[in-house]
């Protein structure tokens, strides 16, 4: 387990850098700034508030919120004293946001002002929370039973707890979509996470006199864990917006001098075609990333001449490596189009067979990787964990091929994921769904490319003898039963569904004939 004097774990992170920076910009979010001593000591207070509550360590906290200060406070908080931060995807709806509450056995739930609608009328089904916390950013009332986070964070100490937390133990656990129809809970621990911030400030080339803007959700692994928390731990500035609006980014690139920015393409591609984008002055920006998909090379240099002198890194990975695992770096970005770039600093990777067999010279593999990053395993779910972890090896389940100079490529997901906007979202949760409609024989669901979002969700679909049931009503009974990124935003209605001698639906081929419709 080890002891207080070798330990090296998220909630250190905050102290030290604070002994080290103590007046220098941490965070910067609407109306509030924060040096790193006071961030430091506002950690300190959220975690005194939930020793307060009788949260110790390993217990379970949910966070239904945007993007604030509160963020990176309520997440190094826990860390602080062992308990561990469930974060909440706030595009979910009440019964999506219901499962993961209670599969997680979280104690306290909080949430904020402009989300409370969303769990308002599900909260009663929450087993398991015993607190319930308000952020509120709009000075709203404060819902009866709810605590009001910063208040009460204003009457706790600023001390350092007391708490004996270790490397090995949980510090988050996102939950992920996979190929079944509930998602899991991807336990990370501080090694990890540990692990993964050293990789990408050496990869990623993170420096103390960076400015970056945050403006993708922190409740997403790529934003809060490959940028914000490492940063932090280097002594950056931060600029929080609350949601990722194109206008509102460029405005602030300019007023702060942004140096940095992660965006994936979509939110890219929106930034270049804002009509008041050349009103302002951009200068400043430097160093940008994306990720989540592929990014178009017509996109690349477009931004090469939209943002001179700006270098461009591809992060490549998932939510079980914390997230990340590959990236493509500034120098070949238009001599490797397409590629996902080498492993990074803390990452072996490799192609396998699915006998465990490596595979090599060009062929296609399922990326493996093995790394300090790796997940410790699904939350209550042994079986679904050694799956992942097959012969020694993290499963990825995406499939991949390497060119002769190492460079990693991803040819197709095995796991039937759609990334639409930047988001996952698992092909059989939504035909799920869709298979509750009385009028729908047969369906299947997929991804398609989008201009917009990269990829969006697709069906096609088999109705029942003598249904007449539209494409509309279909979309709209879609749209009662999940999260709006998850819908199914084109709806081809067939004859029948393109099937193998086994019976097994051939996705492929229904991208193939459908893509240019």
């Amino acid at each position: 387990m080890g002891n207080r004097m070798n330990r090296d774990t998220i909630g250190d992170i905050s102290r030290r850098t604070a002994a080290r920076y103590r007046d220098k910009i941490a965070i910067i979010f609407r109306d509030v700034t924060l040096s790193f001593s006071l961030l430091e000591k506002e950690i300190c207070r959220f975690a005194n508030l939930m020793i307060a509550l009788g949260i110790t360590k390993g217990d379970h906290v949910a966070v239904d919120a945007y993007n604030s200060h509160f963020y990176p406070i309520i997440f190094m908080g826990l860390a602080k004293i062992g308990a561990v931060q469930v974060p909440i995807n706030y595009m979910l709806n009440g019964e999506e946001i219901t499962y993961i509450v209670n599969h997680s056995g979280s104690k306290v739930f909080i949430v904020e002002d402009a989300l409370f609608s969303i769990i308002e009328s599900v909260k009663d089904k929450f087993n398991t929370v015993e607190h319930w916390g308000f952020i509120s950013l709009n000075e709203i009332e404060i819902p009866t039973g709810f605590f009001d986070l910063g208040k009460e964070m204003s009457k706790m100490p600023f001390d350092e707890p007391n708490a004996d937390v270790y490397p090995e133990d949980i510090a988050q656990i996102p939950y992920t979509s996979g190929t079944e129809s509930k998602p899991k809970g991807a336990m990370l621990s501080h090694r990890a996470l540990m692990s993964q911030y050293f990789s990408c400030i050496i990869d990623g080339e993170y420096e103390t006199s960076d400015i970056s803007l945050h403006a993708l959700p922190l409740f997403h692994c790529a934003q809060l864990h490959c940028f914000l928390t490492p940063l932090l731990y280097m002594g950056a500035e931060n600029v929080i917006l609350h949601r990722a609006d194109p206008l509102e980014m460029v405005r602030n690139i300019e007023r702060y001098k942004v140096t940095h920015l992660f965006a994936p393409p979509t939110v890219w591609i929106g930034i270049l075609n804002h009509p008041d984008l050349r009103k302002y002055n951009l200068g400043s920006l430097k160093k940008a990333a994306y990720g989540a998909s592929i990014m178009p090379v017509e996109i690349i240099k477009q931004l090469s001449s939209t943002f001179p002198g700006l270098r461009l890194w591809n992060y490549y990975g998932q939510t079980e490596m914390g997230p990340t695992a590959t990236m493509l770096k500034p120098e070949v970005q238009l001599a490797k189009p397409g590629s996902a770039g080498r492993p990074i600093l803390n990452v072996e990777t490799q192609l396998m067979d699915d006998n465990g067999n490596f595979v090599a010279g060009g062929k296609v593999g399922e990326i493996v990787h093995r790394s300090g990053h790796v997940m410790t395993g699904y939350l209550n779910d042994a079986g679904k964990s050694a799956e992942a972890f097959a012969f020694g090896w993290f499963h990825s389940g995406d499939l991949g091929r390497f060119d002769e100079e190492g460079f990693l490529y991803i040819v197709d997901r095995k796991k039937d994921m759609i990334k639409t906007g930047g988001e996952n979202v698992a092909s059989r949760d939504v035909e799920e769904v869709l298979y509750q409609h009385p009028d729908i024989e047969e369906v299947a669901v997929f991804g398609l490319p989008d201009q917009k979002w990269i990829e969006i969700v697709a069906a096609a679909i088999v109705l029942k003898k003598g249904s007449s049931v539209k494409e509309k009503d279909i979309i709209t009974f879609s749209k009662e039963r999940l999260a709006g990124f998850k819908c199914p935003k084109k709806i081809f209605l067939m004859d029948k569904l393109p099937k193998n001698p086994s019976g097994k639906i051939l996705k492929r081929e229904l991208k193939v004939k459908l893509s240019g419709a």
